[in-house]
C-alpha cells in the first residue's frame, strides 16, 4: 500500500497541474483529472466551461474522451484534484468494461495493478500539410475510434491550432445520454487541457452522412473556444465545405455578462 500511496500522490499532483489549464470564466472553479494507463503514461483533462452552462465539459469526461480519440482504454487509475461527485461515480460505474473501486475520495481503480507513472501522453497527430482534402480524410480515419454502441453513427474530428498542433476527437457515447460528447467538443477540450493553443481549423467527418454538419451544441462550443476558426465539413468524394465559426451560429450567446471579473 505505501507504494500505491506514493503513486496516488504523484497522480494527485498531476491532476492539480491539469486543473490549472481549466477554462472557467464563469465559475472560476478549476478542476483537473488524470488517467494512468497500463504502460505508465498519463492522459490529462480539465474543466472547460461554456456560456451555455449545461455544455460545460468536466475534467473526467475531457480526459476519458481523449482516450477514445487515441484508441487507448488500458486504464489503470483515474485521479482527480478533488473528490468524485456521486454523479461522476455513477458515470464510471455504468461502464460495462470496468469494475471500479475507490480507495480514496479522489481515486478510482479498475483493479489493484498500478504501474509507476512515466510520462504524459501527448495526443498529437502528424502534420498533414495545408491541403483541406488531407485534413478531411484524416478526420475520416479518426472516426474509426468513435465509441457509438447506441447510435452507430461515428464522427471524427481533427483540430489544427495556432501553435501548429493537430489533435483528434471522436464522439463518445455513454448509457446516460446527457454525458455523450461529440467529436468536435472532444478535440477542442483536449486542446485546452494540454495548452496546445487556439483552434484555427476544425475538420469534421460524419462518415455515414456525407452532408453532415456540427450539431447545435458543438456550434455553441466552437464559437466560444474557436471564434475565428474555419470549420471544414467532409464531403467524402468532394472537397470539404468551409464555414467560419460565426457563420455556423450567427447571433450566438456570448455570456459576457456572466463572466467573473478578472477571468
Amino acid at each position: 500500500m505505501p507504494a500505491h500511496e506514493a503513486i496516488f500522490s504523484v497522480l494527485a499532483d498531476l491532476a492539480a497541474q491539469s486543473a490549472d489549464h481549466s477554462y472557467v470564466p464563469y465559475s472560476g472553479r478549476k478542476e483537473g483529472c488524470v488517467i494512468l494507463l497500463e504502460d505508465g503514461s498519463v492522459v490529462h483533462g480539465c474543466r472547460v466551461e461554456n456560456a451555455s452552462f449545461q455544455l460545460t465539459i468536466g475534467a473526467l469526461i475531457n480526459a476519458w474522451s481523449t482516450l477514445h480519440a487515441i484508441g487507448r482504454l488500458d486504464v489503470a487509475a483515474v485521479v482527480q484534484n478533488r473528490p468524485f461527485t456521486p454523479s461522476e461515480k455513477v458515470w464510471l460505474d455504468q461502464m460495462p468494461e470496468f469494475d471500479w473501486h475507490y480507495p480514496s475520495a479522489a481515486v478510482a481503480l479498475p483493479d489493484d495493478h498500478l504501474p509507476e507513472p512515466s510520462e504524459s501522453l501527448q495526443p498529437i497527430m502528424e502534420d498533414w500539410g495545408t491541403d483541406p482534402m488531407d485534413g478531411a480524410s484524416t478526420a475520416r480515419l479518426v472516426a474509426e475510434w468513435a465509441h457509438t454502441p447506441q447510435s452507430d453513427f461515428p464522427v471524427g474530428c481533427v483540430v489544427k491550432t495556432d501553435a501548429g498542433y493537430h489533435l483528434p476527437g471522436v464522439n463518445v457515447e455513454h448509457p446516460d445520454w446527457a454525458h455523450i460528447i461529440c467529436a468536435e467538443r472532444n478535440a477542442l477540450s483536449t486542446a485546452v487541457a494540454y495548452g496546445y493553443g487556439s483552434a484555427t481549423d476544425i475538420f469534421v467527418s460524419c462518415i455515414k452522412d456525407p452532408g453532415g454538419t456540427p450539431c447545435g451544441a458543438c456550434r455553441q462550443v466552437i464559437v466560444e473556444l474557436a471564434p475565428e476558426a474555419t470549420v471544414w465539413m467532409d464531403r467524402i468524394d468532394q472537397p470539404p465545405v468551409p464555414m467560419k465559426a460565426s457563420e455556423l451560429l450567427p447571433g450566438s450567446f456570448t455570456g459576457q455578462s456572466l463572466r467573473r471579473h478578472g477571468i
